[in-house]
């Protein structure tokens, strides 16, 4: 199945017409022609079948002919903030793999410790489009704005709130506390990892210090696996 994003479209949307890119894409590079079946998905949980009425390079026309639910394969929530890397590979790259294999939310985090300051989330959200087709989900992550790192640990949460760091203190192993269906938030620091005033001013609001294990892991690294691992536990 070769999937498309549209994130306009609802369940009582009866046709759908692509962009002048987006046509050209369907008409001259797949060679779409009238009567073909695309397969359209608003990132929202659900797959659209569309015949195609109109194959104009130019303005492609469809017609939504099933709509079907897609709940997402995963029963927990998971949300991800990352102190995005000195090299923008690395977070593009932690971006794909998570949404691959399956995240609810991410937050970029601006820390002391921070080398990279600003953030362009339009490339990221194209990232990650791109990654839900591919692996053919249904649900796109959230991608909220970047966020000094006081103020997110200040937001209220639900669930279980975790933070990864490498001081040295007791720490929980986070595949010892994830629990099955669970909501839960993980802070991923910078390549220096977060200040002691960070890690202290979590601990006071009652952020649980955990270990991904016993490698010291780069930032992206770091956060797939924390991914990974909830999945895993999931299973």
């Amino acid at each position: 199945m070769q999937l498309f994003y549209n994130p306009e479209i609802q369940e009582t949307t009866k046709e759908i017409i692509f962009d002048k890119v987006e046509s050209a894409h369907i008409v001259r590079v797949l060679r779409k022609k009238e009567d073909d079946i695309l397969h359209i998905t608003n990132g929202k949980g659900f797959l659209f079948d569309a015949k195609i009425v109109i194959a104009n390079d130019k303005k492609c026309l469809a017609n939504i002919i099933k709509t079907e639910p897609k709940p997402k394969p995963w029963n927990y929530y998971l949300h991800i903030a990352i102190a995005p890397t000195k090299n923008n590979d690395r977070i593009e790259w932690f971006l794909e793999k998570a949404t691959e294999i399956g995240i609810d939310e991410i937050t970029p985090i601006i820390c002391d410790n921070s080398e990279r300051r600003v953030v362009k989330n339009d490339r990221f959200e194209k990232i990650m489009q791109a990654a839900m087709k591919q692996s053919l989900k249904f649900t796109l992550p959230k991608l909220n704005e970047p966020l000094k790192f006081s103020e997110f640990i200040n937001q209220k949460f639900d669930g279980k709130i975790c933070i990864a760091h490498c001081e040295e203190q007791e720490k929980n192993l986070l595949k010892d506390i994830v629990k099955l269906n669970e909501k839960i938030t993980i802070l991923i620091g910078p390549e220096g990892d977060f200040s002691l005033n960070e890690i202290k001013k979590a601990l006071a609001k009652n952020w649980i210090p955990i270990s991904l294990g016993e490698s010291r892991l780069r930032t992206e690294t770091a956060a797939l696996v924390a991914v990974n691992l909830v999945s895993f536990m999931n299973q």
